[in-house]
């Protein structure tokens, strides 16, 4: 699985080998496959060694809302009849353990587990038949959310939009059967959400269709593909995690903006 990581001030990718606790080394760009093909070195470091980053640096993170049917029921929403788009701007991507900050403009904050895309070349106009080719893997996202804010601001650009919003990680998973893989998370340990992408009411392919046929979306681009049901609030101190098969378990948690009130 591929990370990206921080060593000696440096941000770099890497192969996660993960049972020998080490990081493989990759040198050069992982998106410029085509123009300078990224090098494997033989060099490996441990895990401890490195801080993980969110595994991919987007332009923008694509968002689906009400992607799943009981999700639309417990928000008591209509089903949409083609896909819900929002945009996270970069600024809200963190990586795993980089604190959630509860902003003092919200009085009702609330986790999303969602499977996130990441893009790995430039996509325009793609067909759906078309897109596994525009994949270049899966990882767990937190779409964080001020609820209070999106209910009464009708536009959801301030709820979604706060720094810290989008936690993404542990790591890539460059080939997995999308199709059917749980997504559960958890506060404090406890179970919230437990679900399957088999759930989802419009599959990966179908939403890169549609976001790509509205905007360019640019290599490390992010599209999460919607929450399950089970949503709910988060305070301070909690800790969140969630956890996708064959990809792992993004944990993160919240802290209180230092200007709260």
């Amino acid at each position: 699985m591929i990370i990206r990581y921080e060593r000696n001030g440096k941000v770099k990718h890497g192969w996660m080998v993960e049972e020998d606790h080490k990081v493989r080394v990759i040198e050069g760009d992982i998106y410029k496959i085509h123009t300078a093909k990224p090098i494997m070195t033989g060099l490996e470091l441990p895990l401890d060694e490195v801080t993980l980053k969110a595994p991919s640096d987007p332009s923008k993170v694509v968002c689906i809302g009400l992607n799943y049917r009981d999700h639309a029921a417990e928000m008591g929403i209509d089903l949409p009849k083609e896909p819900l788009m929002f945009l996270k701007p970069s600024t809200t991507v963190i990586g795993p353990g980089e604190p959630i900050v509860y902003p003092k403009l919200t009085q009702n904050l609330h986790y999303e587990g969602e499977l996130a895309v990441v893009i790995k070349k430039e996509a325009k106009k793609i067909k759906a038949a078309d897109a596994d080719d525009y994949i270049l893997g899966f990882t767990c996202a937190i779409d964080v959310t001020a609820r209070d804010l999106q209910m009464s601001d009708g536009q959801w650009t301030r709820a979604k939009g706060f720094d810290t919003f989008c936690p993404l990680g542990p790591a890539i998973a460059a080939k997995l059967d999308y199709h059917n893989l749980r997504i559960v998370t958890r506060v404090n340990g406890e179970v919230r959400q437990d679900a399957c992408t088999d759930q989802l009411i419009f599959t990966i392919p179908q939403l890169i269709e549609a976001v790509s046929s509205v905007m360019t979306l640019r290599p490390g681009d992010v599209i999460l593909t919607g929450t399950p049901s089970g949503v709910g609030e988060l305070v301070p101190g909690d800790e969140i995690s969630v956890t996708i098969e064959g990809i792992g378990t993004l944990t993160t948690h919240v802290v209180a903006d230092v200007q709260r009130k």
